[in-house]
């Protein structure tokens, strides 16, 4: 009979105890051990057990725990005696940061020290121990009082180590999960700066100058970088999704998939689910799943984007939306299923996030919605040439994702914008200008950054557009282009996949020069005179569509005024 399946549980202890669905991750836990490490950051995707593999670490090491064999009993790690004394003998400091999510810097700082205070409440039977002196006694009143000043806040979890260290006579193991939410909610609310004063002179306290500390375990999403938070941090090994180690540790295996389908009766959908939710790659580990989608999937029998709406993806939206139009070519490419060649850095800067499209690319590979195909290694070029990865979208369940994503960008003027498409396609010249219109006047300034006037810098809107057709006629035509941006204008070829029943269309968009055209009616000539010079007819007619079955329009910007001409 199948194991219950249980939904966003994230406590091994009940999981366990239920007996509900569960795959063995334990060997985890002897890789971590045997690796020696001081303190350990791991970067996952979301959703991708992160949670429930810490609070499996933690029942497996605490002294809280110690008459829970049971929770163990019949796991990978219980056949190993060494580990089977080890089970239950560490004073262990767990916390998440996975809640901290607030959008000034104030409520952030309230609510860690809230963190804290829970802790500290936690282990309150210590004060009443001799392992507290007076002075000890007052810190930890501090601790527990209405307001905590910085000094106390920073070397707070040190304090506890070594309180525990004194109790128990054996040095303490921390855990930290989702040690980055915080971070991310900084950037995108603007108290970077402030926020990452407070988290390094934690983080230097806890894990470098704490010889109360025995090792440490942190995870998140994104290894944020060294210069940020970790610049005291010699002793930090970090594990990211290019890593070799823990490669199978989180997500599923293919072959725990499979497995998982058999037992639930579902043997049959094993292609499919391989199509929807394939694709991430740990390591040496290809055909990673994630549990998030196939654990739905499982419980519900039907397929949908699970895992990629589990999240706002604000951040992500906001820097492909906001992007320039290099980094929205790509983005195209991707969403027709091609590949992109770019150098990545795991160390995600997020004040060049705005600026750098290596660390938009980063960041996307890091959450999840990027896979490595293959590196070009270049670290023996005299020049010093980064690494070259070709990467593309993990699975089918992300593209459907951001296909949302991209229709969600027209949401204020998603009528008018599916008028426009529908005049295009009946060749309404008119009605396509009116729409056009329209759609420019609500959404031009939202794909601006903000730092030029959205008059100044159309591309960002075209651009945006062009990704709106591919998501919305994809499955009628194979839409390219020639993507001349930085001169000012946008050659886009929409090729029917049935020339019998749709017609062939060309657009060039191009921007109002008033040095050069008198008239936007002018701009729009140029643009003809564009497709002309450059032959795109004569591509499509070499493809067997006839002449009169192939459509051309001119798109001439000034502002966010659009004239069509054809």
């Amino acid at each position: 009979m199948a194991r219950t399946v249980a939904i966003g549980l994230q406590s091994f202890e009940k999981i366990r105890e239920n007996d509900y669905f569960y795959i063995d991750k334990t060997a985890f836990l002897k890789e971590w051990w045997e690796n020696g490490d001081d303190v350990t950051l791991i970067t996952r995707p979301r959703r991708f057990g992160k949670t429930l593999n810490m609070s499996m670490t933690e029942q497996f090491f605490s002294v809280e725990y110690a008459d829970r064999s049971d929770l163990f009993e019949g796991l990978s790690i219980w056949k190993d005696a060494k580990y089977r004394e080890m089970q239950g003998t560490y004073p262990v400091i767990s916390l998440s940061f996975a809640r901290v999510k607030e959008m000034n810097f104030a409520d952030t700082r309230e609510r860690i020290c809230q963190i804290i205070r829970n802790l500290y409440i936690k282990y309150s039977f210590l004060k009443e121990s001799e392992a507290l002196s007076d002075a000890d006694q007052a810190y930890f009143a501090r601790i527990l009082g209405e307001k905590i000043s910085n000094p106390d806040l920073t070397a707070s979890l040190y304090q506890m180590s070594e309180y525990l260290y004194r109790y128990y006579g054996k040095k303490v193991i921390i855990l930290l999960d989702e040690y980055d939410t915080p971070m991310q909610e900084a950037y995108v609310d603007g108290y970077w700066d402030e926020l990452v004063g407070l988290t390094r002179s934690m983080f230097n306290s806890a894990f470098k100058t704490n010889p109360y500390l025995e090792r440490a375990l942190m995870t998140g999403i994104t290894r944020v970088s060294k210069e940020s938070i970790f610049s005291d941090l010699n002793n930090l090994e970090v594990v990211t999704t290019t890593s070799e180690k823990y490669a199978a540790s989180f997500g599923f295996t293919e072959e725990e998939v499979f497995a998982a389908l058999e037992e639930c009766g579902l043997s049959g959908e094993k292609e499919q689910v391989k199509y929807w939710y394939d694709g991430f790659i740990f390591g040496n580990q290809k055909d990673v799943y994630n549990p998030w989608s196939i654990l739905n999937f499982i419980d519900k029998g039907k397929y949908s984007t699970y895992w990629a709406n589990t999240s706002s993806n604000s951040l992500v939206g906001k820097l492909l939306r906001e992007g320039d139009g290099g980094i929205k070519e790509k983005f195209e490419s991707l969403l027709r299923g091609e590949v992109i060649r770019t150098s990545i850095d795991e160390q995600i800067v997020y004040s060049q996030l705005d600026a750098d499209e290596t660390a938009i690319w980063s960041l996307l590979l890091a959450s999840g919605y990027l896979k490595v195909l293959s590196c070009e290694q270049n670290e023996d070029s005299e020049y010093g040439e980064e690494d070259e990865y070709e990467l593309t979208l993990t699975n089918y369940e992300v593209k459907r994702m951001f296909c949302g994503m991209v229709r969600g960008w027209f949401r204020t003027s998603r009528g008018d914008y599916n008028d426009f498409v529908k005049a295009l396609l009946a060749g309404d010249k008119k009605a396509m200008n009116a729409y056009m219109n329209r759609v420019a006047l609500n959404t031009f300034s939202y794909f601006d950054t903000g730092q030029r006037p959205s008059g100044e810098e159309p591309e960002r809107f075209y651009h945006g557009f062009v990704l709106g057709l591919i998501v919305d006629l994809q499955s009628r035509y194979v839409i390219t282009s020639n993507r001349e941006s930085g001169f000012g204008r946008y050659d886009v070829m929409l090729e029917p996949r049935n020339p019998e029943k749709d017609d062939a269309i060309i657009m060039e968009f191009k921007v109002y020069d008033p040095d050069e055209e008198k008239t936007l009616e002018d701009t729009v000539q140029e643009a003809l005179r564009q497709i002309d010079r450059k032959q795109y007819a004569a591509q499509l007619t070499a493809r067997g569509i006839p002449k009169e079955h192939i459509r051309s329009y001119g798109l001439a910007f000034q502002g966010k005024k659009v004239l069509i001409g054809s």
